[in-house]
């Protein structure tokens, strides 16, 4: 099967915002607020942040630069919401931004040119920029989130000590086809 860009891209920001979603799960609500130190972001600020990038980015994203002049991004680094329901509100925001445009593109707008900040990119580009800076994040909050939950988290992947039951044999590609 041979899928496009963009559905590869689709499917790999949506991993992202599961881990994300399951990392937060596993936490109080304190522990959402909660910073290791006093220039560290808790896990509500970096997904306030996220949710603010992902807004800003993919909103009229072929039609204006990917910094909205409404986008306060030093806010979003400072207090976050009052409640999780509130975060997860903002939360949601943001990715449905993400996910209405990628819908909405095909892969022959990945050479369209795009404005972040002023600065041209391909469609392409964007998008990675998009998901490198998402994922980066993500892993912060995962960290933080099993940081904080102790022997109570639960993995986000393949346990310890459990690798030799995932080892996957490749197809033999001169195998003949089974009917």
């Amino acid at each position: 099967m041979n899928n496009s860009y963009l559905e590869e891209t689709r499917d790999l920001f949506r991993t992202y915002k599961r881990m994300a979603e399951s990392a937060m799960a596993q936490v109080t609500d304190a522990d959402l607020l909660r910073q290791t130190g006093g220039e560290s972001n808790s896990i509500a600020i970096i997904a306030k942040h996220i949710a603010g990038n992902l807004r800003s980015r993919w909103t009229n994203f072929l039609t204006t630069d990917g910094e909205k002049p409404d986008r306060r991004r030093d806010a979003e680094f400072e207090a976050p919401m009052e409640t999780r329901h509130e975060l997860m509100a903002t939360w949601e925001a943001g990715w449905n931004a993400l996910f209405l445009t990628l819908d909405s593109l095909s892969d022959d707008d990945l050479d369209r040119t795009v404005y972040i900040r002023g600065e041209a990119h391909s469609v392409l580009k964007a998008a990675q920029r998009s998901l490198a800076h998402t994922a980066s994040h993500v892993g912060q909050m995962v960290f933080l989130a099993k940081h904080f939950s102790g022997h109570n988290w639960k993995t986000l992947s393949i346990p310890r000590g459990k690798s030799e039951g995932f080892t996957r044999q490749l197809p033999n590609k001169d195998a003949a086809p089974k009917n």
